[in-house]
């Protein structure tokens, strides 16, 4: 499979992921979990959640249907390439250093998720990272 599919692959997977953000207030149980925290949080962690899946549609659809113009090279697109594979690294370290094992050990739906995330996650540091050596 060639680096533009992988690209746009991701891509599509990253639009997905962003519309899956549709389903965390019933999947996480916000309705029951926000109301402790102060209006200021509560709201805080809207706007970012909205602009979380926001970011993830741009990335999506850049690698989706500008696959080919990003490994064409030139400074914009290795910018673009490098800028995709340091987010995504800082994403995949953040799964690994920083959510607490104690959230999924034990439980093997949450040890499966935890696992798909982590390897979703080094899929795109490599597909980035395999574009911007490029």
């Amino acid at each position: 499979m060639s680096l533009a599919t992988h690209l746009r692959l991701a891509g599509a997977a990253l639009i997905a992921l962003a519309l899956l953000h549709a389903t965390f207030p019933r999947r996480f149980a916000w309705r029951d979990e926000l109301p402790r925290l102060s209006l200021l949080n509560r709201q805080v962690f809207a706007v970012h959640t909205f602009f979380i899946a926001v970011v993830l549609l741009l990335f999506g659809g850049a690698s989706l249907f500008l696959a080919d113009e990003l490994l064409a090279g030139g400074r914009l697109a290795r910018a673009v390439l490098g800028a995709f594979t340091a987010f995504w690294a800082l994403r995949l370290g953040v799964q690994l250093l920083v959510y607490d094992p104690a959230l999924w050990r034990g439980n093997p739906a949450r040890t499966r998720v935890h696992a798909g995330l982590t390897l979703f996650w080094a899929y795109l540091v490599a597909v980035y990272g395999l574009a911007l050596a490029r």
